[in-house]
């Protein structure tokens, strides 16, 4: 016996080095998309020349997600054409109500994705940053409302703290004109504040939604995507005609793409998949930390990219946002106040779940990694 649990407890020692290693992994990939994909973004938004349609972006990038996804479905069914599209059958089309339930989600993403291009296209990628941290505090709001989830006294005082950080950066920027980059077209810093506030209010809203909507459900995340994909590309083209119809018919479909455009699309599609994939080995203190770091990143990068000038001000509400942010993420200290579920439907990849500002997990029995 005694043999035995020596050869267990060497057989610990190497796994615990894996983990550790893939946490590391996991901190150093959620920081990399969530500060790549908002300066990427602002990059090419602010170049000279002609710009393309975020409209059409948004469009292309639910479709190379949902494509994506239907790979790895077809993967799953093992190459089986006729699996594969029995599955989808029953899943899309005999449980249509289960489906339908999609469109609202699919609606408010599909808004977010559009604003998010609105408001980065007009803010500093270091202020949209900070201020996109709203999300948490939205969802913190909905869940309570929504779902009845109870908050400790440490996650309530974070949010306080949160929203003291977030009203210093904008007060900080109001009075310094937006911090525009120099060079960059012609922006507004109010009509980019509306739309990532309106922006954060819509992913609080929606990860609980969907939380709400879908518990019970044993579908898989990929099938999901696939549903709210069907609903994001066409409500995706239809706010595309409305907005910029006419653009994209005089001009193309594919107008002022770019390579680095490309990338931005692809970051956007596979991003949320890459991050939900790795997430699973992070805890929700790395997630935490890895969002703070994000924040850092981004206003450094923006110093560098974009000629921003960081201000103490700034600095001081940063600094309450990312030690909020951080707070949050800590485990509840002693029994909880009331019960909080987790959902056992899963969450569509890149979106906001009910922890309010964090990605998905790949399965149910992982959220609590």
């Amino acid at each position: 016996m005694a043999a035995a649990g020596g050869a267990g407890g060497g057989g610990e020692q190497p796994a615990a080095g894996g983990n550790r290693r893939l946490k590391y992994i996991s901190l150093a990939v959620l920081v990399v998309q969530n500060a790549s994909l908002i300066l990427s973004i602002r990059y090419v938004r602010t170049l000279p020349g002609e710009r393309f349609f975020a409209t059409t972006a948004v469009v292309m990038a639910e479709l190379l997600k949902g494509a994506t996804c239907l790979l790895l479905i077809f993967l799953q069914k093992q190459g089986s054409v006729r699996q594969f599209a029995l599955f989808l059958y029953d899943a899309v089309v005999v449980q249509y109500v289960d489906t339908l339930k999609l469109a609202v989600p699919s609606l408010i993403y599909t808004l977010q994705n559009n604003l998010q291009y609105v408001a980065i296209s007009n803010l500093p990628a270091a202020t949209f940053q900070v201020t996109y941290q709203l999300k948490i505090l939205t969802t913190a709001v909905f869940s309570v409302l929504m779902l009845r989830k109870s908050l400790s006294r440490l996650q309530w005082v974070s949010l306080l703290l949160l929203f003291a950080g977030v009203a210093i950066v904008q007060v900080e920027q109001g009075q310094a004109g937006g911090g525009s980059s120099p060079g960059a077209a012609q922006q507004s810093y109010a009509v980019g504040l509306v739309a990532v506030v309106v922006s954060c209010l819509s992913s609080g809203f929606a990860g609980v939604y969907f939380e709400k909507i879908l518990k019970g459900s044993s579908a898989s995340v990929w099938l999901r995507n696939v549903q709210l994909g069907i609903f994001g590309t066409l409500l995706g083209l239809l706010g595309m005609c409305w907005a910029e119809g006419a653009a994209v018919a005089a001009q193309g479909f594919f107008h002022g793409y770019s390579p680095l455009v490309w990338g931005v699309i692809l970051n956007q599609a596979f991003g949320g998949l890459l991050v939900a994939v790795v997430v699973k080995y992070a805890d929700n203190i790395l997630k935490g930390f890895a969002t703070s770091l994000s924040i850092v990143a981004s206003t450094v990068a923006s110093m560098y990219l974009f000629g921003f000038r960081l201000h103490p001000p700034f600095a001081l509400g940063a600094g309450l946002v990312i030690g909020a942010v951080y707070m949050y993420s800590l485990p509840k200290a002693g029994p909880p106040l009331g019960p909080r579920q987790e959902p056992t439907a899963l969450l569509p990849l890149g979106k906001e779940p009910s922890e309010p500002g964090y990605p998905p997990k790949l399965a149910c029995k992982e959220k609590g990694s």
